[in-house]
């Protein structure tokens, strides 16, 4: 009965330093020192940082420890076992041997057993990691389950070790009788938790990573070839709505050197378009070149137009062009009533650098950068992730039921990349296209099954015609995206060629008639297919819709025959 409360008041104390030691982790974890402590480290800054961080969490362990029987009862195997699974087995000997020397310097009869079996806890925590790495386990070194099992088998050694090394042999026994069962629990349970804390950290940096990115790529995706357009009102207007739509800011405002551009958002009734501009934070984020920051508390922050503004603190970035010189800026705004989020300030100066770069590219000649943003926006809408992420999808379940259509399917997946983006010229012809446009669909035939069926007309005196590159599969991707995929009953689309008039008309319907006008579009499909034959052709050739509802919706491009073998 009276070692058991002795357990019991052990177990306690060792609780009690276990949670110190995991609330010096958990400040740990504010630094950057933590950064590497996050991952498995493999390389040599990661490691040395391994090591320091563990060692000092091994001689911690041993400093807040408790006096039994001329010996400390710790939780140093802690440190020595994480040193080794998160650094490997050089870092778990470096922190062994630093722990054991130190637990060896205080002395007592198990002085010299306790150094040996804390080098040997590091090695068996080392042990652990070169075996997950070879075996590709790598994540496993970070599962808390993990964390305890190899730390109780740790313990079981050094407990092992003590009764073998110490002497007198029946006081090493009796020591162990006692500090056994509260070191293993506390030990282990304290490394699960740390491995926890450590798990935690990185995982609350991942989703912040992954909302910064999310929102970065939404905001890109949208914004992207507006203010290249030109930076006036209304671009600025449009922008600065899908900044504040994205990030939900209380407001966002777009200027240029002198006067407001665009403004969306709490405050809209006084702050308007065509304002001269006259924040002195504003002013000096222009004069000054940099990012000015006011949170209403370190730098106080008033609206400059009246004194009823709802809004309580602004971010003023500076929007740059050519040698990096201010032509305006962007400000996102909170309410006195909302805390300004560091995602937002980070994800601002991103935006900043995303628009200025637009700016910039829209001051190029006109000819050329319409030209050149076509083309790579229509590459880039090709290979866009959504129709990768389906195509892999659809790989993935095909494999499982058909193996040769999934040979088949890859095929058709090589083909169309390499049409995409193996082209040694910006023209291709009318048979290059139809092979483009075909592999295309055999990919959404496989992920449509029955609800897709597709036919060509194209007569075949009408192949070796030559037009634009890439003319043909965004119209074919908008009918099937905007069109087929949104029916329920199956859909057809039709594919066909004429030549009239010395004009090669290709059409291309759908059977679900469910086109809308959006004159204010993003630039890809259909918008972009047209702009960009219109700036090659004229403007008497191009795209033309015609619709009638939930019956069909027909597209139909005009090209110029006595263009046909002309080099782009």
């Amino acid at each position: 009965m009276f070692a058991q409360i002795n357990h019991i008041a052990l177990v306690g104390a060792l609780l009690q330093q276990m949670c110190v030691y995991l609330v010096v982790a958990y400040l740990l974890s504010k630094t950057p020192l933590f950064a590497p402590l996050m991952q498995v480290t493999v390389r040599l800054p990661g490691r040395l940082v391994c090591y320091l961080v563990f060692s000092g969490f091994c001689i911690m362990g041993t400093y807040l420890g408790f006096q039994v029987d001329d010996a400390i009862a710790n939780t140093r195997a802690i440190g020595a076992v994480l040193g080794g699974m998160m650094g490997g087995p050089l870092v778990g000997l470096a922190v062994g041997l630093t722990g054991g020397l130190h637990r060896y310097s205080l002395g007592g009869f198990s002085a010299t057993a306790c150094a040996v079996s804390t080098v040997t806890e590091g090695l068996i925590g080392g042990v652990l990691h070169l075996y997950m790495l070879r075996r590709g386990k790598a994540y496993l070194l970070l599962d808390p389950a993990i964390a305890f099992g190899i730390t109780l088998v740790a313990e079981l050694c050094q407990m092992t070790i003590i009764l073998l090394l110490a002497k007198p042999a029946e006081q090493a026994a009796h020591l162990v009788a006692q500090i056994a069962l509260p070191m293993v629990l506390t030990n282990s349970l304290g490394a699960a938790l740390f491995m926890r804390l450590i798990l935690d950290r990185k995982e609350t940096l991942e989703k912040y990573s992954i909302a910064f990115s999310a929102k970065a790529l939404r905001i890109a995706e949208r914004s992207v070839g507006v203010l290249v357009n030109g930076f006036n009102a209304h671009n600025c207007a449009q922008v600065a709505g899908i900044i504040r739509e994205e990030t939900g800011v209380g407001a966002v405002a777009i200027t240029d050197r002198e006067k407001v551009l665009g403004f969306g958002g709490v405050g809209a009734d006084h702050h308007l378009p065509g304002m001269a501009i006259s924040s002195a934070h504003t002013l000096r984020a222009i004069s000054h070149n940099e990012v000015v920051y006011a949170d209403g508390a370190a730098l106080p922050y008033g609206c400059s137009v009246t004194k009823d503004c709802k809004l309580g603190s602004c971010l003023v970035i500076p929007l740059r062009g050519a040698e990096n010189q201010v032509i305006g800026t962007i400000k996102l705004y909170e309410p006195k009533t909302k805390f300004f989020s560091s995602l937002n300030r980070t994800l601002g100066e991103g935006i900043a650098r995303l628009l200025s770069s637009q700016l910039l590219s829209g001051r190029i000649e006109e000819q050329q950068r319409l030209l050149a943003q076509a083309e790579i926006k229509l590459l880039q809408a090709q290979i866009n992730p959504h129709f990768l992420f389906n195509a892999l999808n659809t790989l993935a379940a095909v494999i499982r039921r058909n193996p040769e259509s999934a040979r088949q399917l890859v095929q058709y997946l090589s083909t169309f990349f390499r049409k995409s983006l193996k082209r040694t010229s910006n023209d291709a012809t009318l048979q290059d296209e139809i092979e483009h446009v075909d592999a295309y669909l055999h990919i959404e035939l496989a992920r449509f099954a029955d609800r897709l069926q597709v036919s060509f007309d194209v007569p075949d005196d009408l192949l070796e015609l030559r037009l634009p590159a890439f003319s043909l599969q965004p119209i074919v991707e908008n009918a099937i995206k905007h069109g087929i995929s949104q029916l329920l009953e199956p859909g057809t689309i039709v594919i066909s060629a004429r030549r009239s008039h010395e004009v090669l008309t290709i059409t291309v319907q759908d059977s679900a008639g469910l086109y809308q006008p959006q004159p204010e579009s993003d630039g890809l499909g259909l918008n972009l297919v047209n702009r960009r034959i219109k700036l090659r052709y004229g403007e008497a050739y191009g795209v033309t819709v015609s619709c009638e509802r939930e019956r069909f919706t027909r597209v139909a491009i005009a090209l110029p025959l006595e263009n046909e073998a002309l080099p782009c």
